[in-house]
């Protein structure tokens, strides 16, 4: 596993911050996301997606269904990646940003990635 990128992005003082990993198995993705959790404490959301040898998952943490594991997964479809995950640790700013802003936070932050 190897990391190959940040990005940060912050709206309505929630802050957004992607991780862009190369990686060859589950446990892996398991391994960085331990990590993560440990590193960022005070954070209330791990979203992740990941496509390991075409198998693709995603995964929201409790955040609205398809607002956020739906578009990081969707990047990764089009820029047509395999063995890569990407991680984007929400920390909650007080305001619920709502459906819109939320899905586009995290879309930004998973695309400033490949800047």
């Amino acid at each position: 596993m190897e990391l190959l990128n940040k990005s940060f992005v912050e709206n309505k003082k929630s802050k957004f911050y992607g991780y862009l990993y190369s990686i060859t198995s589950e446990d892996e993705v398991n391994t960085i996301l331990n990590d993560l959790k440990k590193e960022n404490k005070k954070a209330k959301h791990f979203v992740y997606a990941y496509r390991i040898n075409n198998i693709e998952r995603k995964n929201e943490d409790k955040e609205p269904s398809g607002t956020a594991g739906m578009p990081l997964l969707d990047i990764l479809k089009i820029k047509e990646l395999n063995n890569t995950l990407i991680v984007v640790v929400r920390y909650f700013g007080g305001t619920l940003l709502g459906r819109g802003l939320l899905t586009r936070s995290y879309r930004e932050a998973a695309s400033k990635l490949f800047e």
